[in-house]
């Protein structure tokens, strides 16, 4: 389970999720204080895990939910919609 931020990860604790089903990149205070897991983007930086995503995404295993797309001209409009977190899915910019 990913958790955005704090009001999610403590919800998802006081709901029995293990903290070692939970993830988070942003709440500091719930990995202190409860475990949540806290992997971000280093552990995932492989070639074999990209290409085991890449196969999941082709074979329709893993879908990631697109809340919007922004060519890169307007990064800095994608950023303030990303600062807000009010998006259900990533925010993509366009080369």
């Amino acid at each position: 389970m990913d958790l955005p931020a704090e009001p999610v990860c403590w919800a998802a604790i006081d709901l029995g999720v293990a903290p070692d089903r939970s993830n988070t990149i942003i709440d500091v205070a719930a990995v202190e204080e409860f475990g949540v897991k806290s992997d971000g983007h280093a552990q995932a930086q492989s070639a074999a895990t990209l290409r085991r995503l890449a196969s999941s995404i082709a074979a329709g295993e893993l879908m990631i939910p697109v809340a919007a797309t922004y060519p890169l001209a307007q990064v800095r409009e994608a950023y303030r919609d990303l600062v807000k977190r009010h998006t259900h899915g990533k925010i993509v910019l366009i080369p």
